[in-house]
């Protein structure tokens, strides 16, 4: 027996023992004494052989298959760290969701509403942006000012919509290069996702700049950027766009600062001072803004 192999039984009664049959509907009889779900409940919950489960936990069976895996996660009820580890210690590659979260959580909404000093976006995995905090409207723009196509960041550069940013020629390119690359790797973890797969449909259909890269295939993130915004009252600002990525729900939030003692750092505190409401649009399937 491996040290992989024992750890996946270990951690199986683990898993196993935290649930208690009444939270998943199961009959319990009035004097049970074991802990948790036995070994017959779990795989009554995840529809496999009891006996299948008993040599998982021993580690007398070999490598359990995908479908096998997520059924024991689903009964679980594993989150997605815990089914991602419990397909590793099962020496499976982790599946990917096929289905792009819509869901805001209410801590990436704190996060970005509390930055209040810096313009902060939350962007989905399409470059539509799902919240954004009141410095993001008054540095970038509000993106319920254009329509919900034109707010897509990868939209706007690809059919050269007017934007704030100023770029030199290579920095559009290489802007252009890890978008492409960014969604060329989200398609791959979200083959069926339709709003992903028309967005591409689209680019593809209005320009050979879009359809050369994704061509080129190239897989990547795009997750950085030095950028130059002409704002229409500030003048000049030159901002480091950082990219975080949340695990979860695969959100993107987009943070821009400026170096402290800058110019551009000044104008952004006046602008933060000038910024009385405070409120973050949340706006679950919607799209992009710069």
């Amino acid at each position: 027996m491996t040290a992989a192999t024992n750890e996946l039984g270990e951690t199986l009664r683990s898993w196993r023992d935290r649930l208690q049959p009444e939270e998943l509907g199961l009959p319990t009889a009035p004097h049970r004494r074991a802990r948790g779900l036995n070994r017959k409940e779990l795989a009554r919950l995840a529809g496999m052989s009891p006996d299948y489960l008993v040599q998982l936990e021993q580690g007398r069976a070999n490598t359990p298959s995908v479908q096998v895996l997520a059924a024991i996660a689903r009964a679980l009820r594993l989150t997605g760290a815990e089914r991602a580890y419990l397909f590793r210690l099962a020496g499976q590659p982790v599946p990917e969701e096929r289905q792009i979260s819509a869901v805001l959580p209410h801590g990436v909404r704190r996060l970005v509403e509390q930055l209040s000093a810096s313009p902060a976006a939350v962007y989905d995995v399409r470059w539509n942006p799902v919240a954004w905090n009141a410095m993001w409207a008054a540095a970038i723009a509000d993106p319920l000012t254009r329509p919900e196509r034109e707010r897509n960041m990868a939209w706007r550069a690809f059919v050269d919509l007017p934007t704030h940013v100023v770029r030199t020629a290579a920095e559009q390119r290489q802007f252009e290069e890890a978008i492409v690359a960014d969604l060329r790797s989200s398609s791959g973890r979200y083959p069926g996702d339709p709003g992903l797969s028309g967005l591409v449909m689209d680019l593809l259909a209005a320009g050979d700049r879009f359809r050369t890269l994704w061509q080129a295939r190239r897989v990547g993130v795009y997750e950085q950027e030095h950028k130059t915004i002409d704002h229409p009252d500030l003048g000049l600002l030159e901002v480091d766009c950082d990219i975080l990525t949340t695990h979860r729900n695969d959100l993107r939030v987009v943070v821009y600062t400026a170096l402290p003692g800058s110019v551009s750092a000044k104008a952004l505190a006046e602008l933060g001072a000038a910024c009385t409401e405070k409120s973050l649009l949340d706006l679950p399937r919607r799209g992009g803004a710069v």
